[in-house]
């Protein structure tokens, strides 16, 4: 079953069910990811594409979750209730170790023993493409910049 239809057969049993708030966080999910087909002119979107999507909406919340005022616990719970319900549909993202681990291979291939921040474009260029939506850009970035030192 593909994402899409997942989310839109979770929609239809929370709106059996008379969750509103949970219904409601899978319609704007379904609203994204019908959006993004619509944007690339397709019918389906591949699962790479919808977990893209996925990761908009995940970094959106969090976003959202960082800039609300603390004593607006009433918010505060409804977008940690949204992005419950968004992780499920995340890859596993990688820790610290298993980042570590992929960033000495791309070394091992570029034949780098010791990074320099001259090298980190490159070495990006060739890692990126492999912890792509399994693991956070930042996290990335932070982890590589403390080798390079």
């Amino acid at each position: 079953m593909s994402m899409l239809n997942e989310i839109r057969a979770k929609m239809n049993e929370a709106l059996k069910a008379g969750d509103k708030e949970t219904k409601q966080v899978y319609s704007s999910i379904l609203n994204a990811l019908t959006g993004k087909a619509k944007a690339l002119l397709v019918q389906e979107l591949t699962p790479e594409q919808e977990t893209e999507v996925i990761q908009k909406l995940v970094k959106q919340n969090k976003e959202s979750i960082d800039t609300c005022p603390a004593d607006r616990t009433d918010i505060l719970q409804q977008l940690q209730f949204e992005r419950d319900i968004l992780v499920r549909y995340m890859p596993k993202q990688m820790d610290a170790d298993e980042i570590r681990a992929v960033i000495g291979q791309v070394l091992a291939e570029l034949n780098i023993t010791a990074p320099t921040a001259k090298d980190k474009g490159r070495i990006m260029k060739n890692l990126m493409p492999l912890v792509k939506g399994k693991a956070d850009g930042k996290m990335v970035n932070d982890i590589l910049a403390a080798m390079s030192q």
